[in-house]
């Protein structure tokens, strides 16, 4: 059951609404709670540093008045892209550009996080020397042509990853930004350690429950330790991967009364991976459509148990569905992402009690495969992020097939790119 200090409160102060300010425990204060989450912006320079593409991006996002800002995914080593376009931070080498990138976010008060991630074995064929994982568990038939079998993590490697999560956490501060987001769900490095289906190991990584959420807890202390008690640290989680023996809603529920024992300031609720895109492709169930949000259900659950503050993002569509949840106290910040890919400015009406002007609609190539995997809503929307870096206008009504045939060749560029770095 919620805690006493939790009953008091919703007993003692009006409902939360989209413009109501939010204090974190650690006192940091979020202006309202309307959060961009993490999106795929593919925007780096060729060696992963900062462009100024990525600054003017997030300088264009930080006129609009949202209570928070997360980045996407910033990698913790060179050699373990997740994508062609992924920014790497393992060094203070672009120390200076990672200033201006945090101050072009933050400039007209809207906090900035940076998500930090590792791929595992997700990660597409060739754009790495090799991948790895918790196991060499290979992907499904259909994607196994995509993504080579990775190999397993040895003990000290896993160490060494979980200081290289914490270092990049040490120089996303030293640079100015507002905190962190650790990368724990879509099927990335975090989320394979906490699923059974990608981590099947028998030594103290792995085996049970406890073991497979020991390395998210190391990462989470290990961060702690190098940013002090004051600077926020979330995560992103999956409320489950939706797959055969996978990571289920009673593992993620054990995995936040952890993550919440241990001090996390925000965790994102969120599901799926790239063999089963819950995150991307949505949920299509009557409930949800009249709820709009994928994942309300699981965060009303988790708030039986904790008061932790949650996040939940995908499926919003009208300020009313964002406002209603917020007032049943089930939730804290309401993410949004796609939308502000094709309306930038779309906080401005939320926050002011109307609806967007865009809708946001599937992304069909025609292919079955690529429709299937959910790539397209990475893909679609990575192009539109990298018109509004340029000054431009989205094009909402762009062609998927379109998208998807001008994507491959850079993609492949990307790869080869990587290569060349590498040698």
């Amino acid at each position: 059951m919620p805690s006493d200090y939790h009953h008091a409160m919703t007993m003692t102060t009006p409902p939360a609404v989209l413009t109501s300010p939010f204090t974190l425990a650690n006192g940091a204060v979020l202006p309202n709670r309307l959060a961009k989450a993490a999106m795929s912006e593919a925007l780096a320079g060729p060696d992963g540093g900062v462009s100024p593409q990525l600054i003017r991006l997030y300088g264009r996002w930080s006129s609009s008045r949202l209570g928070l800002m997360i980045t996407g995914n910033v990698m913790i080593d060179r050699m373990a892209l997740g994508e062609p376009g992924n920014v790497v931070v393992e060094d203070e080498r672009d120390l200076d550009l990672l200033g201006d990138w945090a101050q072009a976010g933050t400039a007209h008060g809207t906090p900035l996080w940076m998500q930090i991630n590792h791929p595992g074995k997700q990660a597409l064929r060739g754009l790495n020397a090799e991948n790895v994982a918790p196991s060499a568990v290979p992907f499904k038939a259909e994607l196994s042509r995509l993504f080579p079998t990775p190999r397993a993590l040895t003990g000290h490697e896993i160490e060494n990853l979980i200081e290289r999560y914490a270092n990049t956490a040490r120089i996303a501060k030293l640079a100015g930004f507002s905190g962190v987001q650790i990368h724990g769900a879509h099927g990335y490095l975090v989320s394979q350690f906490l699923s059974a289906h990608h981590n099947r190991r028998d030594d103290q990584w792995g085996g049970t429950p406890a073991n497979r959420r020991r390395f998210v807890l190391a990462v989470y202390r290990a961060m702690r330790r190098l940013v002090g008690p004051d600077f926020p640290i979330g995560i992103k989680l999956n409320s489950a991967d939706f797959q055969q023996g996978g990571f289920t809603e009673d593992e993620s529920l054990a995995t936040v009364k952890a993550l919440a024992k241990a001090g996390i300031d925000l965790i994102e609720i969120s599901g799926g991976n790239y063999e089963a895109p819950a995150m991307m492709l949505g949920d299509m169930k009557a409930s949800t459509q009249r709820r709009e949000a994928y994942f309300l259900a699981f965060a009303a659950k988790v708030r039986e148990h904790t008061d932790v503050p949650l996040m939940v993002t995908g499926g919003f569509r009208t300020a009313a569905g964002m406002n209603a949840a917020l007032k049943q106290g089930h939730l804290d910040l309401v993410g949004i992402a796609r939308l502000l890919a094709v309306e930038p400015d779309v906080a401005h009406r939320l926050l002011g009690g109307h609806d967007p002007q865009q809708t946001i609609r599937p992304i069909k190539t025609g292919i079955g495969l690529v429709d299937g995997s959910g790539s397209m809503e990475v893909t679609w929307y990575a192009r539109q992020l990298r018109r509004l870096s340029e000054g431009q206008a989205p094009r909402p009504t762009e062609s998927g097939l379109r998208s998807f045939l001008l994507d491959l060749p850079e993609k492949g560029l990307g790869i080869l790119r990587n290569r060349r770095l590498r040698a």
